[in-house]
């Protein structure tokens, strides 16, 4: 057998064995028997509908600003405008957004 390949089966061995282990090195919460870190995740891991909800007020907000844009006289649609970021930047200070809002 070439070296290449016993070296590879050994570091594929002992990566197998350092994560079967590593669990049995979590520490756990004391009172609730859990391990703490995984409570936490939990705890903070919204919901599919929450999610879902945020994705809605993003969208809604992306699209709000956009129509201000569009208002204060951006054209998003124009191909190969020459003035793009001037453009932009002046649509957005005369509806009043931030230049880090439109990222």
């Amino acid at each position: 057998m070439p070296i290449t390949r016993k070296l590879i089966i050994l570091f594929a061995s002992a990566a197998l064995g350092i994560g079967a282990v590593a669990p049995a090195f979590a520490q756990n919460d004391a009172s609730t028997g859990t391990d703490a870190a995984g409570a936490a995740a939990s705890a903070a891991k919204p919901t599919k509908a929450q999610r879902k909800q945020a994705r809605k007020e993003a969208r809604a907000k992306k699209n709000a600003e956009l129509k201000k844009l569009e208002d204060a006289g951006y054209q998003p649609g124009r191909a190969n405008d020459q003035n793009y970021p001037q453009d932009l930047q002046d649509a957005q200070k005369k509806a009043g957004i931030g230049q880090g809002a439109s990222q």
